[in-house]
């Protein structure tokens, strides 16, 4: 017997034949080895999903035997959460961070949402507090918050909309006009701050919170990578600061970094954002060769196969979020979800961005 009460699983041929159309899409970034000991997991995950109705919500950024082998709905944080939404499932299981299981149980009130280790947290989502914006929203009254979804659920509450990295401009510019003004307070991440800041008019007041992965890459990184790979193509994440898209030849979201990597094809890819982004993306860009420079997130990696198992077995770390609050978040959300999609959806226009323009830094 394992030491956490459960036998462990063998990897047997029956295992084997179930696993093996998994396998073929994983075989090139897991190895043999790590297989006979993934597969067992991943066939009794699957199996007690059917059996309890649940569905795994897999973000980007978890490893690739998780992506590809267990996640139903795979993407970015709020897709997900829309994805549970629609869903008919009676448990949700979080693959990822503690303010994504927010994010679903906000817009799935009805059902259980479970993440598989609560110590999953973000440094991005814990720089800031719903008390933090009450003081904001004091010291700058009738100027409208735009809030990022990476965020908890008191400092949704206490938004006006949300955005994503996606939408954030077309979030900010949309805000601006129906309130009638020409600044408008953009929180948490700084550097997607400066960074919309660079494609609109609106003046951006800007909170000092960065996400630790994002925020360790340099310019200079990103100018040694091209000088010895000339051909390859350098994708961004808006959390990167902005000297660090200055010098990429693409910028967006995850989900945008996936679409440009699959429509365009490129010979070689940079992905200047977490590690597992490049691997599950690779899955699929068979022709692409992945350079990797890439930064973990120790957050997101504390989500594994076991503990994802565990959370099914025992149905436990669920995640609550008190309804008056999941109310006042729940209609920031929609307020975003509400409007028309961008005319240019989940990237930056590097080539029109204006490349120093200052932000109020709160």
């Amino acid at each position: 017997m394992a030491a956490d009460g459960f036998a462990p699983l063998a990897f047997t041929p029956q295992v084997e034949a179930e696993t093996q159309a998994l396998w073929e899409r994983v075989k090139k970034h897991v190895t043999p080895m790590e297989w006979r000991l993934q597969a067992p997991l991943i066939a009794e995950i699957n199996r007690i999903k059917r059996e309890k109705n649940a569905v795994i919500l897999a973000h980007n950024y978890m490893t690739p035997e998780i992506f590809h082998g267990v996640g139903d709905y795979v993407g970015d944080s709020l897709g997900l959460a829309k994805e549970a939404a629609r869903s008919d499932a009676a448990i949700i299981i979080q693959a990822g961070v503690h303010f994504m299981a927010e994010t679903s149980k906000i817009l799935s009130p009805d059902k259980r949402v479970l993440i598989p280790d609560l110590r999953a947290g973000c440094s991005l989502a814990s720089s800031i507090t719903g008390e933090d914006v009450r003081l904001i929203k004091a010291r700058y009254p009738g100027i409208p918050v735009v809030t990022y979804v990476n965020t908890t659920a008191d400092v949704k509450a206490e938004t006006d909309v949300c955005c994503t990295s996606a939408n954030a401009v077309q979030v900010v510019e949309h805000v601006a006009k129906e309130w009638g003004v020409d600044r408008v307070i953009l929180i948490p991440d700084e550097f997607l701050a400066r960074n919309v800041a660079r494609q609109t008019d609106v003046k951006i007041i800007a909170w000092q919170g960065r996400c630790e992965v994002h925020e360790r890459f340099e310019a200079q990184d990103i100018l040694d990578l091209k000088a010895a790979y000339p051909g390859a193509q350098v994708l961004a994440h808006p959390e990167c600061p902005a000297e660090v898209l200055e010098v990429s030849d693409f910028a967006g979201s995850t989900a945008a970094m996936n679409d440009y990597v699959l429509s365009k094809k490129p010979r070689q890819v940079i992905l200047i954002t977490e590690c597992s982004m490049a691997d599950n993306v690779a899955v699929d860009a068979v022709d692409t060769e992945f350079l990797r420079p890439c930064n973990l997130c120790p957050h997101m990696k504390r989500i594994s196969l076991e503990n994802i198992y565990e959370a099914l077995i025992k149905e436990q770390y669920e995640v609550f979020v008190d309804p008056e609050i999941a109310d006042r978040a729940r209609l920031a959300v929609q307020r975003m979800i509400d409007l028309p999609p961008p005319a240019v959806p989940a990237r930056y226009d590097l080539v029109k961005a204006r490349h120093h323009v200052d932000v109020e830094l709160i």
